[in-house]
């Protein structure tokens, strides 16, 4: 748990002097940027080693492994057909099964593509950063490594529906979609959060919302039609994130204050505002439905620029220093809570073990 503290503190550090709205000066290089650079590449190599050096580190890495042979054998697997081809040309390349690889592969798309997206996107590189390491978005990367690259390409997608560039949307989502099929949610999910919606179309969308208390064995079944794997398995069972909630119902009340100033009048924002409350509305009303978690997910990374952006918005200066205390406060609490339950079943990211000082024979003999 000390190493992860001390990466999540350094690499944050880092990221408080990177400035992504600099101004550029024509025909030569500032300070500024040089400084964004030196810092950006620090970040991304301590990420990079961290995931890419781990061994047996999160709840699926020896699924994933006997994944990656059966797929090399050329045998029936669930995962998607662009995990599978990224298996088979690095174990072609390496000319023996060589799953420390893909996962490295996979670590340093998936934190190059998330740094990308935050240094574009964000108001403030620092404040967005903090948030996504303190929401666990990294560490969580551990797991499932094809949905947390799936959801980087998500993040990197919205600036397209922002500019209402559909056809470039669809088609990253479509590439996303042969790692992990899941991203597939956001072509309507993102498209209705970029509607405008009306008051009377907002009490229709809600009264909508009601049959997910009545139909929930007809939503079930169209859930195990899209997705067949998940049927008499325990992800079937369902559930809902209390944490979650709480957060999605704070930024929905600080959204809300803030609505007339900040949230209405940009396009952006507003997209954010809408990404919130759908996600609030599934946490709530569709705990039934599998890993309900992996849809709210594409739909609370938003967070990470929406509560910056909220809190800029303000006037009053002592009120918004007060907010941003309250923010890094909660968020301080929140990634202590998530390294509370870090060794726990659902995540088993701790303790955290390295290849490094590993024969390669006895991890594969171990790992499978």
């Amino acid at each position: 748990m000390a190493l992860y503290i001390l990466v999540a503190a350094a690499t944050v550090l880092l990221g408080l002097m990177v400035n992504s709205r600099y101004e550029r000066i024509e025909n030569g290089i500032s300070r500024q940027q040089v400084l964004n650079g030196l810092c950006l590449v620090s970040v991304f190599l301590v990420l990079f080693a961290l995931s890419a050096c781990r061994l047996n580190v999160g709840n699926d890495y020896a699924k994933y492994v006997e994944f990656m042979h059966l797929v090399n054998c050329d045998a029936y697997v669930p995962t998607e057909c662009g995990f599978n081809f990224i298996v088979k040309i690095i174990y072609g390349i390496s000319g023996f099964e060589n799953y420390l690889l893909v996962f490295a592969f996979f670590a340093f798309f998936t934190v190059l593509l998330f740094l990308g997206a935050i240094y574009r996107q964000a108001d403030s590189f620092g404040f967005s950063f903090f948030l996504f390491m303190a929401f666990g978005y990294y560490f969580q990367s551990f797991n499932t490594v094809r949905y947390y690259l799936a959801l980087a390409l998500a993040l990197c997608a919205v600036p397209y529906v922002l500019r209402k560039e559909w056809l470039k949307f669809i088609l990253l989502i479509l590439l996303g979609a042969t790692l992990h099929k899941s991203i597939l949610v956001v072509i309507p999910l993102y498209f209705l959060a970029s509607v405008n919606w009306k008051k009377w179309q907002l009490l229709l969308m809600a009264l909508f919302c009601t049959t997910f208390f009545f139909l929930q064995d007809f939503y079930l079944k169209a859930v195990v039609f899209l997705y067949p794997t998940y049927e008499d398995t325990e992800y079937l069972e369902g559930g809902t994130s209390l944490a979650a909630i709480a957060r999605c119902l704070a930024v929905l009340i600080l959204s809300l204050i803030c609505y007339k100033k900040t949230v209405s009048g940009s396009r952006r924002n507003r997209f954010y505002f809408y990404c919130n409350l759908g996600a609030l509305v599934m946490y709530v009303c569709c705990s039934f439905l599998p890993i309900i978690s992996r849809i709210g997910y594409y739909l609370t990374i938003t967070h990470i620029f929406f509560i910056p952006a909220l809190i800029a918005g303000i006037e009053n200066k002592k009120l918004k220093k007060l907010l941003t205390g309250c923010a890094v406060a909660a968020g301080i609490l929140y990634f202590a809570l998530f390294m509370m339950r870090a060794g726990e079943a659902g995540l088993r990211i701790l303790p955290y073990e390295t290849f490094m000082f590993h024969d390669m024979v006895p991890i594969l003999s171990d790992v499978n």
